[in-house]
């Protein structure tokens, strides 16, 4: 049995399409055209779809088709008489019409500018609220990975170690290298206007123990793997393969986020030793060149003036900023919704708070360790 159309009025007036039989790919052609063909009207369109006996998605198409039309040209349309499970099936198919214009915004320019800021501060209290849900999801897997409760992923670990640690060594190398070159030649000028070239060795051996090294070190890996981790996370969410971790029933957190975490942490403490050592170096091959100090005098000056408090100092600031690094990373690419656009606006967000926090935490442990007496 095909579909039919009967037409008749109903009790207000409005044009009533009887519809029966099947509304399926096989039958819906012709009656898809008999609907398409009646130009709307007032007062409106009934659609009785009381004698289907069957529909697909292509007749719940055709029905809605019809509806759309009609609402679109400004007059009443519905649809009655339907089964349960033949409604829900138009339903879900439902297109709403397209939205009337609207006038311009004319109201009071201050009043929209302090709503779009209230809007933007709510998003960022949402923002801040999903972090730190994060946050602790994140902190109690990997607290119970450590003490074994749950499987650490020693192979992930090592993996994300390389790809954070081995593979930016070149890099940090030239970076600290260089950075040592303009701290010294700086210092030297400005302290050879009181004659204290000497000490430039004292501003090279702390700042890039204390300060420089670590900092700009993090600012190095926060560009190179915060972003690396914001854009794996957030291509993954995009093709589904974080709902297949679930559904395999593997937690995402523990699976991609407890292994950058460890491996950032530990890379960082080791990139910061390292940096630091090639800006002392960066800075012994200045005063050598241009301050005639030799080498031996050079190291036998930074053993004087770098104390044991300003490598501890560094050494404790390091895996922190590897944590904020990479929980930064990891956060912003489980946030990646919608499509590629996505993933290149939160991986720039994670770059960009990732260095903003680092920097915060820098200060923070500046003024603590001096109110300490580790100056």
């Amino acid at each position: 049995m095909g579909s039919s159309i009967g037409w008749d009025q109903a009790e207000d007036g409005s044009a009533r399409a009887r519809l029966a039989g099947r509304l399926t790919i096989d039958d819906v052609a012709e009656l898809a055209a008999a609907l398409a063909a009646v130009p709307p009207a007032a007062p409106g369109l009934v659609i009785d779809l009381a004698g289907v006996t069957a529909i697909d998605t292509a007749g719940a198409w055709a029905v809605n088709s019809a509806v759309t039309r009609w609402q679109a040209a400004g007059h009443a349309a519905c649809i009655t008489g339907a089964a349960p499970a033949i409604d829900r099936l138009v339903q879900a198919l439902c297109t709403p019409p397209p939205p009337a214009p609207t006038r311009p915004d004319t109201g009071n320019p201050l009043a929209a500018r302090v709503a779009r800021i209230g809007a933007a501060v709510l998003a960022q209290i949402d923002n801040i609220g999903a972090f730190l849900a994060f946050l602790g999801q994140t902190l109690l897997v990997l607290g119970a990975s450590l003490v074994g409760r749950r499987r650490l992923r020693w192979h992930g670990v090592v993996h994300q170690a390389e790809a954070i640690g081995v593979n930016a060594l070149g890099i940090i190398a030239l970076l600290l290298f260089l950075v040592g070159l303009v701290v010294a030649q700086q210092g030297a000028v400005q302290l050879r206007q009181f004659g204290a070239e000497v000490f430039t060795v004292n501003l090279i051996g702390r700042a890039t123990t204390r300060e420089l090294g670590i900092l700009l070190t993090a600012i190095m890996v926060a560009g190179r793997s915060g972003s690396a981790f914001a854009a794996q996370i957030g291509a993954m969410k995009l093709n589904q393969e974080v709902d297949a971790l679930k559904t395999i029933g593997l937690d995402p957190i523990e699976v991609l986020v407890v292994p950058r975490v460890i491996a950032c942490s530990l890379m960082l403490l080791g990139l910061a030793f390292y940096g630091g050592l090639w800006a002392l170096v960066g800075g012994g091959l200045f005063v050598w060149a241009e301050l005639a100090m030799p080498p031996a005098a050079y190291l036998a000056r930074l053993q004087e003036v770098i104390m044991m408090s300003d490598f501890v100092v560094g050494m404790v600031k390091a895996p922190v900023f590897g944590f904020i690094i990479a929980i930064m990373g990891c956060f912003h690419g489980f946030q990646v919704t919608g499509n590629a656009e996505s993933v290149g606006r939160r991986t720039t967000q994670a770059v960009v708070e990732a260095i903003f926090v680092v920097i915060v935490f820098d200060a923070f442990f500046a003024v603590f360790f001096s109110a300490l007496g580790y100056n």
